[in-house]
Order: C-alpha cells, then sequence, then structure tokens
C-alpha cells in the first residue's frame, strides 16, 4: 500500500494489477503506462506487464495500516474486471470490513459487474466503502444508473478524463454526491475544454453534489497538477461531507 499523488485521496491499494480497455478513456491508461515502464517496447516483460494478476499477500495490507485513510482500491486496475473471480473480490471487502477505521473508495468502468456482485454480496458493502464509476463521453453516462440500486454513504462519479461536453446530467447527477472532474495527462493526452467542466461545476451547484477539480490536464505540470488545478482561477476540491477537515490537497 503506498501514499499517492492523486489529490482526492491518501493512499491506494493494489490486491489486484492490470486490466484490459473497454471505452475510450482507457486509450491513454497512466496505470498501464507506468506499468510497462522500464520494460523494452515489444518484449514479453512489456507486452505481459499490465495483464491482470491477483496479489493476494497483499491482501492484508490495510490492516497493517493503522492510522485512519481515505484509501482508493485497485488504482492500478478494476476490482470488477472479469479476470477477477467473486472469492477473491470477497476476501478484498472482508479486509475493507476488517479495517472499519479506514475509509475505501471503490471506483470503476463496470457497474454491470459491481451491480451483480452486490446481488450476492451486499452484506459486505458496508459503511467504510465508497462506490463510484468512471464516465469520459455522454454515452457511457448510463454507467452512472447501475449505482442507483446499491446503498452507500457516498455515490460517485469521476469524469475523467473528461473527453467531451456531457450536456444536461442534472438527472445523473440525483443518484451521486460527490463529482470528480480531470483531463487528460501524459504524452498523448487529449484536450479538456474548460467548459466543459464548468457546466458540471454549475450542474453541481444545482443539485446539490458536491465537486472536485483535479486537473486542466495535458503535458505539463503547474503547481503540482498537469495542467493546473485551478477553473476560472478558483480552487474546487469539495469532499464529501464525511471527509470534511481530513486533508488537503498535496501539491
Amino acid at each position: 500500500m503506498n501514499n499517492t499523488k492523486i489529490q482526492w485521496t491518501e493512499m491506494s491499494w493494489n490486491p489486484v494489477w492490470g486490466c484490459e480497455k473497454v471505452s475510450p478513456g482507457c486509450k491513454n491508461c497512466y496505470a498501464e503506462r507506468i506499468a510497462r515502464a522500464g520494460h523494452i517496447p515489444g518484449s514479453q516483460a512489456w507486452v505481459h506487464a499490465f495483464d491482470v494478476k491477483l496479489w493476494p499477500e497483499r491482501l492484508t495490507e490495510p490492516i497493517e495500516q493503522k492510522k485512519p485513510r481515505l484509501i482508493f482500491v485497485c488504482s492500478m486496475s478494476d476490482l470488477f474486471n472479469e479476470a477477477v473471480p467473486d472469492y477473491y473480490r470477497v476476501k478484498i471487502f472482508e479486509t475493507m470490513n476488517n479495517a472499519s477505521w479506514h475509509t475505501f473508495q471503490v471506483l470503476t468502468k463496470r457497474p454491470e459487474a459491481m451491480l451483480r456482485f452486490y446481488s450476492l454480496y451486499a452484506d459486505l458493502f458496508k459503511s467504510n466503502i465508497w462506490i463510484g464509476v468512471s464516465v469520459e463521453m455522454k454515452q457511457y453516462l448510463n454507467r452512472i444508473n447501475g449505482l442507483s440500486g446499491m446503498v452507500s454513504p457516498v455515490k460517485f462519479v469521476s469524469f475523467e478524463p473528461l473527453l467531451e461536453d456531457l450536456g444536461d446530467i442534472r438527472n445523473y447527477l440525483k443518484i451521486v454526491n460527490w463529482v470528480i472532474v480531470g483531463g487528460e495527462s501524459g504524452p498523448k493526452a487529449r484536450p479538456m475544454e474548460t467548459k466543459w467542466a464548468l457546466s458540471i461545476r454549475d450542474q453541481c451547484r444545482e443539485t446539490g453534489v458536491r465537486f472536485f477539480f483535479k486537473q486542466m490536464g495535458g503535458t505539463t505540470k503547474i503547481d503540482g497538477a498537469w495542467g493546473g488545478h485551478l477553473l476560472e482561477g478558483g480552487e474546487y476540491m469539495e469532499m464529501p461531507s464525511q471527509t470534511q477537515g481530513m486533508r488537503q490537497m498535496r501539491l
């Protein structure tokens, strides 16, 4: 388990490693880039560096961390990847239950798989577990609907990388209570227009949803964030009410 520079959390925990691309937001995956770094392109090590792997020796790491932390689960994978068996997901959730002093953030691009798992193991989704989905374009807004059938103190959506104007999303925002927005980063970053982020910010204001603006994106860091973390000169780092005052953005 490691400290992380991801601004909306404190630590990352990766009992699963690797993933496959499921939509355009995955094209320039930061996790894949990290996994392949240091390998010779085209080599066997490079080709298989991001294959899905279970890491059972990491299952107890949160229990060993005694200080309460905000923990992003599977930052280098997707817990609801088809290659992850249910028995192993149960073990991960049991750890989250046993480490009740932490708050865990579970984010997926596979809400159907998460909802199916929830239908079987709803009792494992305790109050210290937040559930969220990642959405990058209009055609994937329906991922948010999957959260409506689940119980969690915090349901959230990460619009990152935001690849287009999402239009009117107020009905979707009624399902969640926290929104993260960010542009893509890295050498092949696709641009995000400021007006797209402002539209989401304004709709969050209308619906009472907390709004966290992570970064503009791009290839250059400004004050520790790719493209800078200001939106129209303002800083938006709102967290769900359970964590107000818990941490400050790490620049």
